[in-house]
């Protein structure tokens, strides 16, 4: 099973990309100058960078990291007194609380995507469209919630202007760019450095995304290689010049080498499990150790205990679906909402593990141990919610059986 991920492992990595290509546009940047002059106090600062790096999530993990990373740095440069390990677990907490529950989820897209899901799963798990999954209302309500309080709690624990530890205090410092482009010589440069095939390129990508919307509905066209394709085509037109286009997308591969060789290696897990008498003896002690009304509160103690040992979401759902799925049909559980109790759970450990800091702590000059403080006061109280809604919510859906259209 070890390549059996190969496209899955493609498709995620320029999940990474098109969200940090897009967040480093230069309308972008713009954009950023102009959101930080809104915040006027020092925990006003927080919670509004709390609030932008969660709903930037909903629309992609990786333009949450790199979108709101760079809008700490401006919003540090303006307002004095800030906590700088405050605001940055604030700009880190898209990451630890609802982005698996918005478009970029990697579990609910794999889910809608027959092409990427393993053929041995596909039995189990149908396709789940994502109006069963991040478009029920009852996962709307969830990252509703999560963002109220993960807001609240970012406001509420920002230390005083007399008590904080500034960007100043903790030896940070920001350079400016400096960089100047070297002007294009032959007439393959000046077609780069022109927006004229870029924005044509765009617009051509696109119009075909518009028809895949018309012909389908938005919902169920909306699958990974869509929500790629959307991005990559967002990028080049914000980037407008394929030369700063593809500068971007050379900054952003840094920071896929995770994905890039873990994913094989959760593929042979996959592989072993699917393939073995793993999958049902883990699916019976599932069923065994459960009831249907328990089922969800396991489901989501698993999914958050595992996620600490295996950061990644779409790899350990490729890991956990075949046995998880399977108890859910023996239950009669939703099995779209079985995917969002593992998407919410999932994130939990997020908030302790460092592995997908990395890109902010590039940005903001800090170390995990900075931000871990108040990303551990966010878990204390995400923990209980997240526990009580997946529950909760799980009563009030019917069970459907697999699908494969």
């Amino acid at each position: 099973g070890f390549w059996t991920l190969v496209p899955f492992t493609m498709q995620m990595a320029l999940v990474i990309i098109g969200g940090f290509v897009v967040a480093s546009s230069p309308p972008l940047e713009r954009l950023i100058r102009r959101l930080a002059i809104v915040p006027k106090t020092p925990r006003g600062a927080v919670a509004f960078v709390a609030f932008f790096a969660m709903t930037a999530s909903l629309l992609s993990w990786g333009l949450s990291l790199i979108f709101t990373g760079l809008l700490v740095r401006e919003v540090t440069r303006r307002i004095e007194g800030i906590d700088y390990r405050a605001i940055g677990a604030a700009a880190y907490l898209g990451l630890g609380s609802v982005w698996a529950l918005g478009l970029s989820s990697s579990a609910a897209l794999l889910q809608a995507t027959k092409s990427a899901i393993p053929a041995a799963l596909l039995p189990i798990t149908g396709v789940i469209p994502l109006s069963q999954t991040i478009f029920l209302w009852q996962s709307l309500v969830v990252a509703a919630v999560l963002i109220v309080l993960s807001v609240a709690i970012a406001y509420l624990s920002c230390p005083d202007p007399s008590r904080a530890r500034t960007a100043a205090a903790m030896g940070v410092r920001f350079e400016a760019k400096g960089i100047e482009a070297r002007k294009p010589q032959t007439p393959a440069e000046k077609i780069e450095s022109s927006p004229v095939l870029g924005v044509i390129i765009a617009l051509l990508m696109l119009a075909f995304l518009l028809l895949q919307f018309r012909d389908k509905g938005f919902v169920a066209a909306l699958d990974l290689n869509n929500f790629n394709f959307a991005f990559l085509a967002l990028g080049l037109l914000l980037h407008r010049r394929p030369a700063s286009f593809l500068a971007a997308v050379a900054r952003a591969v840094p920071a896929t080498a995770g994905v890039l060789i873990q994913f094989p290696f959760y593929g042979g897990i996959f592989g072993i499990i699917s393939n073995t008498a793993i999958q049902p003896a883990m699916a019976d002690l599932f069923v065994t150790l459960t009831t249907r009304g328990t089922f969800p509160l396991v489901v989501a103690l698993y999914s958050a205990v595992l996620g600490i040992f295996v950061p990644s979401g779409g790899g350990k759902w490729i890991i956990e679906a075949p046995y998880v799925m399977a108890a859910a049909n023996t239950w009669q559980v939703h099995l779209g909402w079985t995917v969002q109790i593992y998407n919410a759970a999932e994130a939990l450990p997020n908030l302790i593990n460092p592995f997908w800091m990395l890109p902010l702590m590039g940005i903001l000059n800090v170390r995990a141990r900075d931000l871990a403080g108040f990303s551990i006061l966010q878990l204390i109280f995400h923990v209980p919610i997240v526990f009580l809604l997946c529950w909760l919510f799980a009563q009030t859906l019917p069970y459907s059986p697999p699908v494969i259209p």
